[in-house]
């Protein structure tokens, strides 16, 4: 303090410009590969629906182009919102007991976990996708195995089903709840839950008294990885799905690229943005996580 407060003003000027020019290269990125791109999506989903390649597309404020996505592709939306909320809730439950078993009962196996949890990343997300549908196939061994049974009728299949795709959104997602859990759980202080127990706290009171919500931050951090991206992605309902399972980020890929319908696709693309935005905001309002904020 003594140092800084006897330098010059000219020094403590250019001290205080540092700052601002170590941000001005991330603002930069972010001015060219978000806001620009954001402010053309805007544009996009205002144009005239009666637009084509051919007449080429004016920005007339169409605000009814938000009506008629709804209108017509209300239930690929909220499918999305469903299977990826779904999934969400399954990354929490089984990313928690995986998140505290590595972070309180592995011990010197701890860093091979982890890096077990994170292996799949090594191989394509495309691939790992194709491989649930060999694992829910006909006749694979999981559909065998659940006939013989008796859990799945002689006709009965999981491929091209919901649960198909909810647990190919479940697989994918995993690891990103798994870790920022682990980040909560191993910072607890083990003394923490050892004093719920002197104080003759049943292990299950403890847990919700204790361990719970010291790793609120991580369960929000984990559930908003998941959550986002998961109703986004439409490559787990396009390969283990079927017509029935479609999901609103195919919808968008086929109005952008087949139907050249850019008006209704940025539109939806609006919608989507501003729902998951809105979901987000309320659900960490709510969870009250001050740290993570």
């Amino acid at each position: 303090m003594t140092e800084v407060a006897t330098q010059p003003p000219e020094a403590r000027e250019r001290r205080k410009l540092t700052g601002y020019w170590l941000l001005l290269p991330g603002a930069l990125w972010l001015l060219l590969f978000f806001l620009v791109p954001f402010y053309s999506l805007i544009a996009t989903s205002l144009y005239d629906p009666e637009g084509s390649i051919l007449t080429g597309y004016d920005m007339t404020w169409a605000f009814g182009n938000y009506v008629t996505a709804l209108q017509d592709y209300w239930p690929p939306l909220f499918r999305a919102l469903w299977y990826g909320a779904v999934a969400t809730l399954l990354c929490l439950v089984l990313g928690y007991v995986l998140a505290y078993a590595i972070a309180f009962k592995a011990g010197r196996w701890k860093n091979l976990m982890l890096v077990l949890v994170i292996a799949p990343f090594f191989t394509s997300f495309l691939v790992r996708t194709l491989s649930w549908k060999l694992l829910l196939g006909d006749e694979g061994l999981i559909v065998d195995t659940l006939q013989f049974l008796n859990i799945l009728g002689d006709d009965g299949r999981l491929l091209a089903t919901p649960f198909a795709v909810i647990a190919g959104l479940t697989y994918n997602f995993l690891p990103f709840m798994v870790l920022p859990l682990f980040a909560s759980l191993d910072k607890i202080d083990p003394r923490l839950v050892e004093a719920s127990r002197d104080l003759y706290a049943r292990p299950i009171v403890g847990f919700f008294k204790v361990t719970w919500p010291l790793s609120l931050p991580g369960v929000v951090s984990g559930t908003l990885l998941c959550f986002i991206p998961a109703v986004g992605d439409y490559i787990n309902a396009q390969l283990l799905g079927n017509t029935q399972t479609r999901v609103i980020g195919a919808v968008i890929q086929s109005l952008f690229t087949d139907a050249n319908d850019f008006a209704i696709a940025g539109a939806l693309s609006m919608i989507l943005m501003i729902m998951i935005l809105a979901m987000v905001l309320l659900y960490v309002r709510r969870a009250g996580t001050e740290d993570l904020l």
